[in-house]
């Protein structure tokens, strides 16, 4: 706590707002959860960082993944060869 936080500024047309049916606070709270949902879904962020970037606790993230139909769960290839190849 105490730490600073840069603020980002967004030029959005209120045509955007009026066809989401939104105001500009709850269009930066979906983008925020949309943004961390993908680069979770690409691998580039934990679930721990994806909640912090969404602004929403752990578990909230994990409701937020399953309502955009992505997997809580994220393997990589890689590591489930190795997991394989050592169970044997």
């Amino acid at each position: 706590m105490g730490e600073d936080m840069p603020t980002l500024t967004m030029e959005i047309p209120e045509t955007v707002l009026s066809a989401l049916q939104t105001d500009p606070q709850e269009f930066s709270r979906q983008m925020r959860i949309a943004a961390a949902v993908k680069w979770y879904e690409l691998g580039r962020v934990s679930q721990n960082k994806g909640a912090e970037i969404a602004g929403l606790s752990r578990s909230q993230f994990i409701d937020a993944l399953s309502e955009a139909w992505v997997s809580p769960l994220q393997i990589k290839l890689d590591s489930l060869n190795e997991e394989l190849s050592d169970a044997d």
